[in-house]
């Protein structure tokens, strides 16, 4: 079936009752008229010609302007009779162009011809709204403006009344037309400036609205993001605790890097830290995954490497890829604070730090690979020493990762164990070490890291 072209017009002065001027503007001499289309002898091409001169004069000068040009407004009118309705004047959009008409006799041909290139509509609020089963209404006077904005939410929408109901019309604004004209008071300038006025104003409050909905939006997702980060579970153990967490996605507050520690009834401290690979929603929401099961197979009693092969089975089923692995390194702290197993699964050692012994790397010689890359894979766990007095730090390789000036030299783990030994011998300790420690990387790196980078520290003071 063939779609029906809207109809639209460029609407002459001939038909508001104005004259057309009887000459051309000065310095421009009349052309001739061709053969056969004086106005005397055909009388219908003296009342053609001015709307299809305006139409031709119209698409040259679109197809001639440059594409970042403003498009021609266009002028939806939905009133009884608008072909011969003098209620809609010449008009002009502000660079002098056409504003261009289409007209309406009811709202059924309205949602036909109400395309995306509709500006603004003009609505005569003395049209009769269609009946709606069901509803009741019949009293409504605005119901025809309802079910206009209904049928086009995005469109500036003016409201037409007579200047003896000036009431009508503040409802009508009330009720969401951008403003109101009275019909017998109108003219071309005030019709063209209050079509442009509720064009812009339609624009600034959907752009108000969509910022308004994306600040929304933000903040639910920072509310969820906050509440998928850990919240120790550390009552009733001495251990000092200390976090810091920074995603590399821009304005994300969640990354691939995740880290847990909690405390058992028999008083263990379980320590964790990990990575995915790749960079992005998923690999964050597979990092919290593996937190939760962690903290769960933790508090079931499971350690070192049966917990580590568990969590090898939950990486598998709940990734996306198969190419996907995460790194992880597990710590386990004896209820006295002295000693502590460790578990690494393609993840960098931890450092650890006392009085009177700079701060170094655990011995840790047999690390198994990362989670999800060898199917039965073995992680041993290895019983190392603290002492009765240290700072225990794990992170991810985001810290290491970073570059050190302008070259491609990168920190790495000797670069950090020695910004870690100077910062201790300053006396630093807590959140107050880790925070100047990713603060003096990401200087070296010369602005912000790329990669997630997560720390976390533990502190035995007898």
């Amino acid at each position: 079936m063939p779609v029906p072209v809207p109809r639209q017009r460029a609407i002459p002065a001939a038909e508001c009752g104005q004259a057309p001027a009887a000459s051309p503007p000065s310095g421009r001499s009349p052309e001739p008229a061709p053969l056969g289309t004086n106005p005397a002898e055909n009388p219908t091409s003296q009342r053609e010609n001015p709307t299809e001169k305006r139409e031709k004069t119209t698409d040259q000068r679109e197809s001639t302007a440059p594409s970042t040009a403003p498009t021609n407004l266009t002028l939806l009118l939905i009133e009884d009779d608008p072909a011969g309705s003098p209620i809609v004047p010449d008009l002009l959009d502000q660079s002098g162009k056409p504003i261009r008409v289409r007209t309406a006799r009811n709202l059924t041909e309205a949602a036909r011809l109400l395309t995306d290139d509709v500006h603004c509509i003009l609505l005569d609020l003395a049209l009769s709204a269609p009946a709606r089963t069901g509803e009741g209404g019949g009293d409504d006077e605005l119901a025809v403006l309802k079910h206009v904005l209904e049928l086009a939410p995005r469109h500036a929408v003016l409201a037409l009344t007579s200047s003896s109901d000036a009431e009508r019309g503040a409802e009508a604004v009330a009720v969401g037309a951008q403003d109101y004209l009275f019909r017998d008071e109108l003219d071309g300038r005030l019709l063209s400036r209050a079509i442009r006025y509720a064009v812009e104003r339609k624009r600034s409050d959907s752009a108000e609205r969509r910022l308004a909905e994306g600040r929304l939006r933000a903040q639910e997702n920072a509310r969820l993001e906050r509440g998928l980060l850990p919240t120790p579970l550390l009552d009733g153990s001495p251990l000092r605790f200390a976090a810091r967490y920074r995603p590399g996605r821009s304005r994300a507050l969640l990354g691939g890097d995740f880290y847990d520690v909690v405390r058992t009834p028999d008083g263990t401290v379980h320590a964790m830290i990990g990575d995915v690979c790749g960079h992005g929603p998923d690999e964050a929401a597979l990092g919290v995954e593996l937190r939760i099961a962690w903290r769960a197979l933790t508090l079931a009693g499971l350690c070192g490497d049966e917990l580590l092969g568990t969590l090898q089975q939950v990486l598998e089923h709940e990734r996306s890829d198969d190419e996907i692995f995460a790194t992880l390194c597990t710590v386990d702290i004896a209820p006295d604070g002295r000693r502590a197993g460790l578990c690494l699964a393609g993840h960098p050692a931890p450092l650890v730090a006392g009085p009177g012994v700079p701060a170094r790397l655990l011995p840790y010689d047999n690390n198994g690979p990362a989670l999800g890359l060898l199917p039965g894979a073995r992680w041993p766990r290895m019983q190392v020493e603290l002492g009765a007095e240290w700072s225990l730090m794990l992170y991810t390789d985001g810290l290491i990762e970073g570059h050190i000036g302008e070259g491609r030299e990168r920190l790495g783990q000797d670069g950090m164990v020695e910004m870690v030994r100077r910062r201790f011998a300053d006396g630093l300790r807590g959140e107050e070490l880790i925070q100047t420690a990713v603060n003096e990387v990401r200087d070296l790196n010369g602005g912000e890291l790329t990669d997630d980078v997560a720390v976390l520290l533990l502190d035995r003071v007898p």
